[in-house]
């Protein structure tokens, strides 16, 4: 494995010409740019993070197209992620728009929904996820996911948790865009922090959810 040095401008140049050109003859003729300066850097990242965090999926290029409006074969963007819990970890992504990292859960059954709905709408455990998420908002973390337009059924309109009982996913994110760390071996501290600081809220998700079959 090698050493993570960063990301490589001709990573970002790499997602800005294929965003343009989502072809298999693009992909053909450029397959070992995305090999040395898009996966390699991602699997060295990481094998960095590995000790603290666990082993990461690191995805595979190819989109399934088989029941998608979208037929362009290939993603736009190199993500990793490192599960605690089904669906739910950290994550990191490079993409035209420059680097990403974020956790929580992207998804759940409705078993496991039902049992994070509970610890929401729990006096105690609702209430530690609420300050968990205010911190990290002050912190300069964006909190999205997938949401209900309406609350959820059992649940009263006026419940004071009533935004977060609506999520059917909860994840975390912040952008690291083109800032110029991308590019150096100090990165992998930067992701390092970056997920240390939501190891809190992952754990949160991850006790309700990971107990569950």
């Amino acid at each position: 494995m090698s050493t993570f040095t960063g990301f490589p401008e001709a990573a970002l140049d790499f997602f800005d010409d294929l965003e343009v050109d989502n072809t298999k003859s693009f992909w053909e003729a450029h397959k070992a740019v995305h090999a040395e300066s898009v996966k390699a850097p991602m699997l060295a990242l990481t094998a960095v993070l590995e000790p603290e965090f666990g082993a990461a999926k690191v995805f595979r290029p190819y989109r399934d197209v088989r029941f998608a409006k979208d037929k362009t074969p290939y993603k736009t963007h190199q993500g990793a992620f490192v599960g605690v819990a089904p669906a739910t970890g950290w994550y990191v992504e490079i993409s035209a728009r420059g680097v990403r990292t974020g956790g929580g859960f992207y998804e759940a059954s409705s078993q496991r929904l039902a049992a994070v709905r509970d610890a929401i709408d729990d006096e105690r455990t609702g209430k530690e996820l609420e300050k968990l998420l205010a911190r990290l908002r002050k912190l300069g973390w964006s909190v999205g996911g997938d949401r209900l337009k309406t609350k959820p059924r059992g649940y009263d309109a006026d419940h004071p948790r009533i935004d977060l009982l609506r999520h059917r996913s909860l994840t975390l994110g912040r952008d690291h865009g083109f800032e110029p760390i991308i590019h150096t071996p100090e990165f992998a501290d930067v992701v390092r922090q970056d997920w240390r600081e939501l190891r809190p809220v992952v754990e949160w998700i991850a006790a309700r959810t990971d107990i569950l079959e």
